[in-house]
């Protein structure tokens, strides 16, 4: 009696981890789609032979249909090649959003983390003044200072995820650099550059690129909001923000127009958002063994 009560809590925090090596079929479903939108980004020709700047006036707001699948919009533009090749442009503010914020972010959380409580209180005042504004009032701000462009929103996107990043590598550092191997690798006359690339960077930026991939999916969120208030790609540009912003006004008349670039930026970041959680579940199980 008393080995099964004690076999018991066991069993329960073994059936709450993840089987090793099985991946749960909706995350094979999200990376199959993530690879699907891969694709569309580097060969949309593939998928679609008509442009998504070709206008047709004679066939305006036209239902989705077998010459048009998405239908069209007010000047006769295929929504669904405007989708598909609006791929590029959410991705690519995404993917360069978050690399400038992961890049930023490693080197502003090693220099706080290796550097001295001046610096270190210097790097954190930095990044709390960051972190106070709303990321979507802090780009509004940056646009409308530097002006509209998709480079200023990826930069803007970029700045406000920095503090995210630096502040966990900055607490990793921290760690690292009190451990003993690393005390031993100093008494052995290890340079201050080998230790950092050998030892405290890979430890210090171990669940970064866990972070930088839900990030994407928030980064693509807010580039597509901001586009949608017009403050990011600007029409005739076939950005899924852009879009939406464009078909508003024919809602009842056009629902598909804004209705299918929805579809496509909830699809990728759902997308995204599934496989970044199931890797950080993944980490945390991990550390736990």
């Amino acid at each position: 009696m008393a080995a099964d009560l004690l076999a018991a809590p066991a069993a329960r925090r073994d059936t709450r981890r993840p089987a090793r090596g099985r991946v749960p079929a909706g995350v094979l479903l999200a990376l199959l789609f993530i690879a699907l939108t891969v694709v569309v980004v580097a060969f949309p020709g593939l998928f679609t032979s008509k442009g998504p700047l070709a206008a047709d006036p004679l066939n305006v707001f036209q239902a989705p249909g077998a010459h048009h699948w998405l239908g069209t919009d007010e000047l006769g533009r295929d929504v669904f090649s405007r989708t598909l090749y609006g791929a590029r442009y959410s991705l690519y503010i995404g993917v360069a959003a978050t690399a400038i914020s992961v890049t930023v972010g490693v080197m502003a959380g090693l220099t706080a983390g290796l550097g001295g409580k001046v610096t270190d209180e210097v790097v954190a005042r930095l990044l709390d003044v960051i972190a106070s504004f709303p990321g979507i009032l802090l780009a509004v701000v940056m646009i409308t200072i530097v002006g509209r462009g998709i480079p200023t929103l990826i930069f803007a996107l970029g700045l406000w995820s920095v503090p995210r990043y630096a502040r966990i590598v900055r607490a990793e550092t921290q760690v690292v650099r009190e451990s003993g191997y690393v005390e031993q690798a100093l008494t052995f006359g290890l340079s201050r550059g080998t230790l950092i690339w050998r030892h405290v960077l890979p430890h210090a930026v171990r669940s970064i690129p866990i972070l930088a991939t839900m990030g994407l999916g928030f980064s693509i969120l807010y580039a597509s909001s901001l586009s949608f208030l017009g403050l990011g790609a600007q029409p005739p540009s076939p950005e899924w923000g852009a879009m939406l912003s464009d078909g508003r006004n024919y809602v009842e008349n056009a629902w598909w127009i804004s209705v299918f670039p929805g579809i496509a930026i909830v699809a990728v970041v759902l997308a995204v958002t599934t496989v970044g959680r199931y890797l950080q579940r993944r980490l945390d199980n991990r550390d736990l063994i």
